[in-house]
C-alpha cells in the first residue's frame, strides 16, 4: 500500500479518526483531519505534536473532496452532507478499520452482537494471553485499530465491531468471526428496520473464505433466518444453552461443553461470569480459543479466573451485607434484561436517562420476580413511571448518584442487591456511561 504524499482527509477527531491519523501520518500521507463539532483537548495534542492539520466546528467541503482517499470515523452515518458529498463527486470513502487493516498481517479475530461484545473481547483476549499468545484488542475497545496496527504489530488482533463499523466493510476480512446477538438496538440509524439491522451485522462475515471461521448463537431466530438466506463457505461452529453443538458449544444440566477437536466440559458454577448471557459469551470465546488450538486447561482456567470489564456487572463493594452492583454499561432494554436475569438477591433496581425508544413491558417479568423498589435516575422518568408503578411498592426519583445510593442504602438490607443497570444512555444528567458508572462506585464508597 503506498500513501507516501497522497492526500487523506478523515472525518471526524475521535479516538477513530485521530487513530486512522496517526496511522497515514505513519504511512508517508498528507493528512487532514475535520469534525464538525470539537475536539477534545488530549487529540488536538496528539494532532499538533505529529504536525497534522485539523479543523473543528465544520467542514472545508473543498478541501475534502480534493482528497485522494476520505476516512470516516464510525459514528458518522453515510447519510450526513459531507460523506454525501464525496459520494457525488466520486470520491472514495472508506472506514478507520477498512484502512487499518491493510496495513497489518495479524490474524483478527471479530466480535459482534448488540450485546455482550466488550465482555467476550476482553474474554478472548484474556484466554490468549494466558496462553502466552502475542496478542491486543482493539476497536469499539480501549483504542482504535488504526492506532494499535501504526504501533504494534501483534500475532492476533481481538478487534470489537458495532454495526456502524460493519456498515463500512470493504475488503476487510475476519479470520474468525463471532456474532452473539441481535436485538433492537440503534434501529433510528436503519430506518427503524429490525431487519436491515440485522444485515449490518451479518456483515462480519463479509470477504471470508472456506479456511476462516464463524461463531454464531444458534438460538437466535434472527440470525438463523439471515444465515439460511445466504452462502456461508466458511466453517461454522454454533453456540446454545438449548440443543448440542457437534461444532461449536453449548451449555445444558449445568455444563458447559466445546467440540472443537476434542471434547472440552466443565461446570458452568466454576465460570467466572454468572447469567446466562455470559454462559453464551464463555461458550463463544471458548470456542474461538479452541479453533486456534489453545490447551483445554487454559482456556478452562481463563474462564474460571476472569475479572469482568469495568462498568458491566461490575461488583463494587459490600456494605452492611448489601451488594452494590455497577452496570452502567448497559444502555438499552435487552442489556439490562440480562443483568436483571443474572440477579439472584431481592434487587434494588437504578434505571434511567435518555430513554432510546424502550419498550419496557418486556422486562415486566423480571421486575416481578427480582426487583423490590426502583430509583429512577434521568431527568424524565415518565415511561418508567407509568411501566412499573404498580409492579413494585417503592418507587422514587434520584437526580444524581449520590442520591440514588443513598436512597438504595436506605431501601436496601443485608443479603440484598443494589444494581445500576439504566436501560438508556447517561447523556442528561451525565457525560458518558463510564462517568455515570464513576459516580456510582464514588457514591458507594463514600457510604
Amino acid at each position: 500500500m503506498h500513501f507516501e504524499g497522497q492526500n487523506i482527509a478523515i472525518i471526524g477527531g475521535g479516538e477513530s479518526g485521530v487513530g486512522a491519523a496517526i496511522l497515514a501520518n505513519k504511512m508517508g500521507a498528507n493528512v487532514f483531519v475535520s469534525d464538525a463539532g470539537l475536539l477534545k483537548e488530549n487529540y488536538k495534542s496528539e494532532l499538533q505534536q505529529l504536525n497534522v492539520e485539523y479543523e473543528e466546528s465544520g467542514h472545508d467541503l473543498d478541501r475534502i473532496l480534493k482528497a485522494n482517499l476520505v476516512i470516516k470515523s464510525p459514528g458518522i452515518p453515510n447519510t450526513a452532507a459531507v460523506i454525501q458529498s464525496c459520494n457525488v463527486n466520486s470520491v472514495n470513502v472508506i472506514s478507520e478499520i477498512e484502512f487499518a487493516a491493510k496495513f497489518t498481517k495479524a490474524k483478527k479475530i471479530c466480535i459482534t452482537g448488540s450485546n455482550g461484545k466488550t465482555t467476550t473481547t476482553m474474554l478472548v483476549y484474556h484466554i490468549f494471553k494466558n496462553a502466552g499468545i502475542e496478542v491486543s484488542f482493539a476497536g469499539n475497545v480501549g483504542k482504535s485499530f488504526a492506532r494499535q496496527v501504526a504501533s504494534i504489530e501483534p500475532a492476533y488482533f481481538i478487534i470489537e465491531l458495532s454495526s456502524f463499523q460493519l456498515d463500512d466493510i470493504q475488503d476487510f476480512r475476519a479470520d474468525i468471526s463471532i456474532l452473539l446477538n441481535i436485538t433492537p438496538d440503534h434501529l433510528d440509524r436503519y430506518e427503524n428496520n429490525l431487519s436491515l439491522y440485522a444485515d449490518s451485522k451479518m456483515r462480519i462475515t463479509k470477504n471470508q473464505s472456506a479456511s476462516d471461521w464463524f461463531i454464531y448463537n444458534a438460538d437466535d431466530q434472527i440470525i438463523d433466518e439471515k444465515m439460511s438466506q445466504m452462502e456461508l463457505p466458511m466453517r461454522l461452529a454454533g453456540f446454545s444453552l438449548k440443543n448440542p453443538q457437534n461444532i461449536g458449544g453449548y451449555s445444558i444440566s449445568d455444563q458447559l461443553i466445546i467440540n472443537i477437536k476434542e471434547q472440552l466440559s466443565m461446570s458452568i458454577h466454576d465460570l467466572a461470569l454468572k447469567g446466562k448471557h455470559n454462559t453464551q459469551n464463555s461458550l463463544a470465546a471458548g470456542i474461538a480459543a479452541r479453533i486456534v488450538e489453545i490447551r483445554k486447561d487454559i482456556v478452562r482456567q481463563s474462564l474460571e479466573d476472569f475479572v469482568n470489564v469495568e462498568h458491566r456487572l461490575e461488583f463494587v463493594a459490600k456494605v452492611n451485607g448489601i451488594e452494590f452492583i455497577n452496570d452502567s454499561k448497559a444502555t438499552n432494554i435487552n442489556s439490562t434484561w440480562f443483568a436483571l436475569e443474572s440477579m439472584e438477591k431481592p434487587t434494588i433496581w437504578i434505571v434511567g436517562g435518555v430513554d432510546k425508544g424502550n419498550d419496557y413491558n418486556e422486562l415486566l417479568p423480571l421486575v416481578d420476580e427480582k426487583v423490590k423498589a426502583i430509583i429512577c435516575l434521568g431527568e424524565n422518568n415518565d415511561k418508567i413511571k407509568e411501566a412499573f408503578c404498580d409492579k413494585v411498592e417503592t418507587l422514587v426519583e434520584a437526580r444524581s448518584a449520590v442520591e440514588a445510593v443513598a436512597y438504595a442504602y436506605r431501601l436496601a438490607r443485608k443479603d440484598e442487591s443494589v444494581l445500576l443497570s439504566p436501560a438508556c444512555a447517561s447523556f442528561d444528567l451525565f457525560d458518558s456511561y463510564e462517568d455515570r458508572g464513576n459516580q456510582f462506585k464514588q457514591a458507594v464508597r463514600m457510604l
